[in-house]
């Protein structure tokens, strides 16, 4: 083989070798500024009902995502009012029955609209508990529109059989869970 072949071959071969090592720790390992994007399944519960959402974070390459949802509190909607127009509860409407009647306005002072349900917030003769009335409301409002009211109407009777219904029933607060 000739000389000058012989040389540029020898050459070309440690040159594409440097070329290979050097490639090989420029390009080091630093997992130290890996990150991906996961998505984290979350729950939250209102009354017996659950709803599922999810978050995605910039995490380090070496987090696993999570295979459980993330129990987390019901997401309340900011910018939001309300005005009880009407109430009124019968411990025994003289037919065995009680009956709880109410009007309230609900007011989305944000620029979107939302999906989500009304959470009151009730005190009853020293128990305070949370219940949306959605599910037997006339009106349920579901959904508010930006800028808008909906009047959440309740008109419901309930036997007193094998029950003892409070003395008193008060509405202490309303708050708006967002579903969607």
């Amino acid at each position: 083989m000739n000389t000058f072949l012989l040389k540029q071959w020898s050459y070309g071969k440690y040159l594409t070798q440097l070329f290979i090592v050097l490639l090989i720790f420029s390009c080091g390992s630093d997992d130290d500024n890996c990150t991906k994007t996961i998505t984290i399944p979350q729950i939250f519960f209102v009354g017996n009902q659950s709803y599922t959402t999810s978050i995605e974070q910039q995490v380090s390459c070496d987090v696993q995502e999570p295979d459980d949802p993330e129990i987390i509190e019901p997401p309340i909607l900011e910018n939001f009012t309300y005005q009880i127009l009407s109430f009124n509860y019968q411990q025994d409407t003289g037919n065995n029955t009680t009956r709880l009647q109410f009007e309230i306005q609900l007011n989305n002072l944000n620029n979107f609209n939302v999906s989500g349900v009304p959470l009151l917030s009730i005190s009853t003769g020293g128990i305070d508990f949370t219940a949306s009335y959605s599910n037997d409301a006339t009106v349920p409002c579901l959904q508010l529109l930006a800028n808008s009211s909906c009047i959440l109407t309740y008109d419901v009777e309930n036997s007193l059989n094998n029950v003892i219904a409070p003395s008193t029933f008060e509405i202490t607060d309303v708050a708006y869970v967002v579903i969607d």
